[in-house]
């Protein structure tokens, strides 16, 4: 198979949490144990940072991975989901993986893979620790797919555990408290790591007390270790809290390893994430006059902060595009949104995307008036040709729509 073959196979022939939503979820870590046992534990021919949480974790990841770039080190980045291209999960100092080893791994361990009903999330992330340990990285930052505890990238010993934050999103798998999120999130600490919480609440902070001392693991909450920051390329409000979390990992890391990161590397990686890794998709502006913004936040969480952040931009009018899954609880998050825009309802183009007429009813009891498209990007073509120079377009509510206009 040649590489689109490749991918349209592990995307179509085995669950994908991101194509199916919840029948691709798996109750354990029995494949992922048999899958590293398989590839002859590749994981453990790494060092790494593993973080977890409900919003910022990308973010995170990409701001690690480029300041450890800045100070000279081969950094494999992992992250999930992807907006275009299945590569840009796995790569070494933002740098896609090539589609020759793509291919050429699937290829070797398929009969493995269909015999053990592996999922695509599995199969991702052993190629992902395959890669990152044939090509010798000095470090690697692993971003959890989903919760913590069960998922497939839990099988590492990190230098340092990251949380960032805790959100209600994923509810019919990781439950529907705070509390018990956070439990599925603190299942990444491990025993005499130490771990770095981003933000935290009264709840969710004697969760990862408890955890942490069980583990005999030092605990540093950022949020109150971390005053001073600096500007980064990445202008979205809510990463002032992804700064402090980054930089307090840094210092764990300057403090307990051979690594040796500088102020001056911090700074420079803050401001160079998009170039060192190709993060896209955080409060990413597309064009100045008129003002588009895209960015995936697609919780309560994410979006209360992107929303809150657009009302103090200056615009004679608002255009909203937006598109959700099918799993999202409307009625949580369509209460944030503005009822003075002009709303431009979508499906993003995946088997999850939630009708748009569908979309457009539900908003319509929140008094969010607008018209229905039958594509992204005929939704955000509209947009531009109504919106005037001085307006602001915003494009959200899910990741796939967000891909869709990159």
């Amino acid at each position: 198979m040649n590489y689109q073959e490749t991918t349209n196979w592990m995307f179509n022939q085995l669950p994908m949490y991101q194509l199916q939503g919840a029948s691709a979820y798996k109750k354990d870590l029995t494949n992922t144990h048999l899958l590293i046992a398989h590839l002859g534990n590749p994981q453990e021919k790494i060092k790494c940072i593993h973080v977890a949480g409900t919003n910022g974790k990308g973010s995170t990841s990409h701001m690690l991975a480029s300041i450890l770039q800045e100070a000279g080190y081969k950094v494999g980045l992992y992250t999930s989901p992807h907006l275009k291209d299945f590569r840009e999960r796995v790569k070494i100092n933002g740098k896609d993986i090539s589609k020759e080893f793509v291919t050429d791994f699937i290829s070797t361990h398929k009969s493995f893979f269909e015999s053990n009903d592996m999922s695509f999330f599995e199969m991702s992330v052993g190629l992902a620790f395959d890669y990152f340990a044939k090509e010798k990285v000095d470090i690697a930052v692993i971003e959890v797919g989903m919760g913590g505890r069960l998922d497939a990238t839990n099988v590492i010993t990190p230098l340092v555990s990251v949380i960032t934050n805790i959100g209600l999103d994923h509810t019919q798998f990781l439950g529907n408290t705070l509390e018990a999120i956070a439990f599925e999130k603190a299942g990444i600490i491990k025993p005499n790591i130490p771990v770095i919480i981003g933000e935290y609440t009264a709840e969710t902070k004697t969760v990862f007390w408890i955890k942490a001392k069980e583990c005999n693991s030092e605990i540093y909450f950022a949020s109150d270790l971390i005053s001073e920051t600096y500007p980064s390329d990445l202008m979205g409000d809510y990463q002032m809290y992804n700064k402090k979390t980054v930089l307090q990992t840094i210092a764990v890391l300057n403090s307990q390893s051979e690594y040796k990161i500088t102020i001056e590397n911090a700074k420079c990686g803050l401001l160079n994430v998009v170039k060192n890794t190709g993060l896209q998709g955080r409060w990413q502006q597309l064009n100045g006059l008129p003002k588009v913004v895209c960015d995936t936040a697609h919780n309560k969480n994410g979006l209360e902060v992107v929303l809150k952040q657009i009302q103090k931009e200056n615009f004679e009018a608002l255009h909203i595009v937006l598109g959700v899954v099918n799993d999202k609880d409307l009625d949580e998050i369509l209460p944030l949104f503005p009822k003075k825009a002009n709303y431009y309802f979508c499906k993003p183009n995946i088997p999850r995307g939630l009708d748009a007429v569908i979309l457009k009813q539900k908003a319509a009891t929140f008094e969010l008036k607008g018209e229905v498209y039958n594509s992204v990007t005929e939704a955000y073509q509209k947009a531009i040709k109504n919106a005037g120079e001085f307006d602001f377009i915003y494009i959200g509510g899910s990741t796939f729509v967000v891909a869709e206009i990159l």
